[in-house]
């Protein structure tokens, strides 16, 4: 990058910075992209996992939003089939819910409210379109307890399921960054910008920039490496998430008003709260939001919160996050959970868009609609949104970018599989006939079909070192041959970012992956070429960053 420039230089390695350079790539751009830390290492493996339309929003008449999420959401499926499944979300209804899902009508008596949450259904089936999932169905009180025991059979009046779909939200990240390097995008983790150089020119489509500067380059540092480079620039897209607002300032006057939101999930065991193959949601909230209760792995994910606040460098679930999850819950479950019941707690932050004058407003009730705006300095901004929209920010965002520069506009990514979507069949076949040969169980199968058509690079580890087709952690799916792909294709740099964000060991293992990282930072150091002592060191960086985290 620093030798060569880049047409578009994108600043941050979530979901949303992955898209814009599968986009910008896509249409031809030479695209570069900078990372401070590890990809997706911020909200983008903090999510609830989930890619769907926001249910949530239909009650705040926010159509436009459910419309652009349940397209997005179709496009997901058949784009990347390996990556998203469709999950059945049961849906209870008690007689002491006054708002379920935040409906703005209270019928008398809570009359006909069974009528009025089966609308919305229809509704969210409806804007779903051709690109629909599964439709909804009324199931009622007994089939509810059938496939979600962990709910209470007191006050239970009836039940519904409607379908979106689920996702690993790092694998998501990770396959659409390798789907923009297959097309020549330049990546660099662990790569934080410090500044920009700006020069009096043209503006990009021949006018003068208003302040009559522009970004010319972008002064990067190798965190890891210590060197500082200067990457020559012609439009820097600024896709940092919550820290959005700070490279706008290092440019000049940031304009960009965004109020981060945390968001705080518990893991806990499938002993704790009983699940089938259905996750379950819990209408109602005392901030009004949802709470979903979704199978993951052998473990449970229960959340989120909707808070603001907090330090956005490093996310904490506090002690009344964890309390609120808990009791909430306990609301709607025949079982009791506690704080031993918890294996993690994990928090990150939203960007969410706030108006001028909502300085006193919840959070919850702010739009997760995005935005696409001018910049300090001639950047474009991108941010707010879901993960389940990241691919439309991102054409948005070149959108933006190409009307400027009186280009015409193309939408190459709408119908662009992700890297594994082919081969993704032949592969899934592969994969049941070696798990007889390895001895893998149906979730390690599942586990290993969401690299898709480039399973096979597991397989051929495996086959070449058996030792690597075992397990990490006896009751969880993750075997060693991904610790050598994700050092070899996904750039995994440090033993955290094996750890706890390719696998996620560091929040669904009892031990929050300290138990097993000696193995597995023996397995990176061979990869890597790290000393002994670095091995070592390794380890104890992330004993020590677990031991500090509140559990």
């Amino acid at each position: 990058m620093a030798a060569d420039g880049v047409d578009v230089l994108v600043i941050g390695g979530g979901i949303t910075g992955a898209g814009v350079a599968l986009e910008a790539v896509a249409r031809g751009y030479r695209t570069g992209l900078v990372e401070k830390a590890d990809f997706a290492s911020g909200t983008s493996s903090k999510s609830t996992k989930l890619v769907h339309g926001g249910i949530r929003y239909l009650p705040q008449f926010d159509f436009a939003l459910v419309r652009e999420a349940l397209v997005e959401r179709g496009r997901l499926v058949r784009n990347a089939p390996h990556l998203v499944r469709p999950l059945g979300f049961v849906l209870p209804l008690y007689a002491e819910n006054k708002r379920p899902l935040g409906t703005p009508i209270v019928p008398p008596g809570g009359v006909g409210m069974g009528l009025l949450l089966r609308a919305g259904l229809i509704l969210y089936d409806v804007m779903s379109g051709r690109l629909a999932i599964g439709r909804h169905e009324h199931i009622g009180a007994a089939k509810a307890l059938e496939l979600a025991p962990a709910l209470k059979a007191d006050g239970l009046k009836d039940a519904f399921i409607y379908y979106d779909g689920q996702t690993d939200d790092t694998r998501l990240t990770l396959t659409v960054l390798r789907t923009a390097a297959r097309r020549g995008a330049l990546l660099a983790n662990y790569a934080e910008v410090l500044g920009f150089d700006q020069e009096a020119r043209a503006g990009v489509s021949g006018g003068p920039a208003p302040s009559g500067r522009r970004i010319s380059a972008a002064r990067v540092r190798d965190v890891l490496g210590g060197e500082e480079f200067t990457i020559p620039a012609r439009v820097v897209i600024n896709a940092a998430g919550a820290f959005a607002g700070r490279i706008e300032a290092m440019a000049g006057e940031s304009k960009i008003a965004i109020k981060p939101a945390k968001g705080v999930h518990l893991t806990l065991p499938r002993e704790a709260i009983p699940t089938t193959g259905y996750a379950v949601v819990l209408p109602e909230t005392p901030d009004g939001r949802l709470l979903f209760i979704v199978p993951w792995n052998t473990r449970v994910t229960l959340g989120t919160t909707d808070t603001k606040g907090g330090d956005i460098d490093r996310p904490v679930a506090a002690d009344e996050d964890v309390d609120y999850l808990i009791n909430t819950a306990n609301a709607y479950l025949r079982t009791r959970l506690t704080r031993e019941n918890v294996i993690s707690a994990w928090a990150g932050y939203r960007p969410l868009i706030s108006p001028a004058n909502s300085d006193g407003a919840s959070t919850a009730n702010l739009s997760r609609t995005h935005v696409v705006a001018d910049g300090p300095g001639g950047m474009i901004t991108v941010t707010g949104g879901k993960l389940t929209t990241y691919r439309r920010m991102a054409q948005d965002a070149l959108d933006h970018l190409v009307r400027r520069m009186g280009q015409p506009i193309l939408h190459p990514t709408e119908d662009l599989p992700l890297a594994g979507a082919e081969g993704y069949q032949a592969c899934s076949a592969e994969l049941s006939r070696a798990a007889g040969h390895f001895g893998w169980g149906d979730d390690v199968v599942a586990r290993l079909s969401q690299y898709g058509g480039e399973a096979g690079i597991l397989l051929e580890l495996c086959a070449d070192d058996p030792s690597l087709a075992r397990r990490i952690v006896p009751d969880l799916p993750y075997v060693m041959a991904e610790v050598v792909y994700a050092c070899r294709g996904e750039m995994a740099m440090t033993l955290d970012d094996v750890l706890a964000r390719r696998l996620h060991l560091n929040f669904e293992d009892w031990s929050r992956g300290v138990e097993p990282a000696p193995d597995v930072a023996r397995v990176m150091a061979r990869e890597l070429g790290w000393s002994a002592g670095e091995a070592e060191a390794q380890v104890s960086r992330y004993r020590e960053r677990v031991a500090a985290e509140p559990r």
